[in-house]
């Protein structure tokens, strides 16, 4: 697979996505354990004993959900990125880096703005809930539109006839260097800069 990238797109087309996937895991990553250490002061007894398991597992996934939140919009930057080559090229993004791809990702809020002032513009509707939901509803047909061919891409590969473990190794050899420095480095950090009591 990297051998076929490098003919079709060069050395470079192997770091397409780099800057969205970084800004991806750091913001994912920083909410994720922030929500989980903020949860953790919060809930962790008076006499100082450790949290049972099921505490740690609501927290850890209330943590993922809210990185998710907040790391979502990168990641669809990251795959838009990764796949623009796999598209004609009247459908292609072609950004740049992820501020490029955030700009774009931000025509939402463009269409949404649009919407409703041309929606307030005609007198029939006032500043309100139903023209906040008729303009989000637009923006939200002509976005579906804008990347609907690239979700069916991304649909289609990740359905392709494949085992559940398929790729395991390369997905550890990102996955698990990743994750043992987060957690050797999260540690650090818990030296470094002890909560206040």
């Amino acid at each position: 697979m990297g051998v076929r990238v490098v003919q079709t797109q060069g050395v470079r087309g192997l770091y397409n996505g780099l800057t969205a996937s970084l800004t991806r895991q750091l913001t994912y990553s920083t909410t994720r354990f922030g929500v989980y250490e903020m949860l953790k002061s919060y809930l962790l007894p008076a006499d100082g004993s450790p949290l049972p398991f099921h505490y740690k597992i609501i927290m850890g996934a209330t943590g993922g959900f809210f990185g998710g939140i907040v790391g979502s919009p990168f990641d669809a930057i990251n795959v838009r990125m990764q796949n623009d080559m796999k598209l004609p090229l009247e459908l292609r993004r072609n950004y740049k880096h992820v501020v490029d791809g955030v700009l774009g990702y931000q025509k939402k809020i463009a269409f949404y703005e649009q919407a409703k002032q041309l929606l307030l513009g005609t007198g029939h509707f006032r500043d309100n809930t139903t023209t906040h939901f008729t303009s989000s509803f637009m923006a939200a047909v002509v976005a579906t539109a804008l990347t609907q061919p690239a979700d069916v891409m991304k649909t289609r590969l990740q359905n392709a006839p494949s085992g559940t473990f398929s790729g395991f190794i390369p997905a550890f050899v990102r996955l698990g260097p990743h994750t043992i420095l987060t957690f050797i480095f999260l540690e650090k950090l818990r030296i470094l800069l002890p909560p206040k009591s």
